[in-house]
């Protein structure tokens, strides 16, 4: 199987898709055709070689309280700005059946890549943010650099940080 994680399309077969946690289920199965036809999300997807989805991520525009930040980077902010423009992973889940694949670093990096290169020349964000559904997912995040923003359950990571880490592959 060629991995390629490609924009969801009618053609994915999205009804056996089961990553064990019914929040995210139900959104594939029943919610993520209408987040895009409105164009609040939009959906990656990875693809078994029978066009089955095995993987899935959404991004979609968002905003935070600047008071949020960690006090290191909200003194970097513009002191006009109340909320700032942000990227948010909405959600990222792998099918039960393809779990230990390394499929969730890759559409991690995925992500990260995508509101990168729409940051530096499309929309400006200065951060991806992550709202984790358990302690699970916020282990996955934090593992990979993310940071809890303070009385929230959401996490970010900057996106100079994202620059930074993909420095090396630019």
């Amino acid at each position: 199987m060629s991995i390629q994680i490609v924009p969801l399309s009618k053609e994915h077969d999205r009804t056996q898709f089961s990553c064990g946690k019914t929040p995210l289920d139900n959104y594939i199965h029943r919610q993520v055709s209408q987040d895009i036809k409105r164009k609040i999300a939009t959906c990656f997807v990875i693809t078994d070689d029978d066009s089955k989805v095995i993987a899935f991520y959404t991004l979609a525009s968002a905003g935070i309280p600047k008071e949020i930040l960690p006090p290191t980077i909200a003194k970097k902010m513009p002191r006009a700005y109340k909320e700032l423009p942000v990227t948010l992973l909405g959600r990222l889940a792998i099918d039960q059946n393809h779990l230990k694949k390394g499929l969730g670093k890759m559409m991690l990096v995925s992500a990260l890549q995508k509101s990168l290169l729409v940051s530096s020349e499309t929309v400006a964000s200065m951060a991806v943010v992550v709202d984790p559904i358990d302690d699970e997912a916020k282990a996955f995040y934090e593992h990979f650099g993310f940071i809890a923003l303070e009385d929230s359950n959401r996490m970010f990571i900057p996106m100079a940080t994202i620059a930074e880490a993909f420095s090396d592959y630019v």
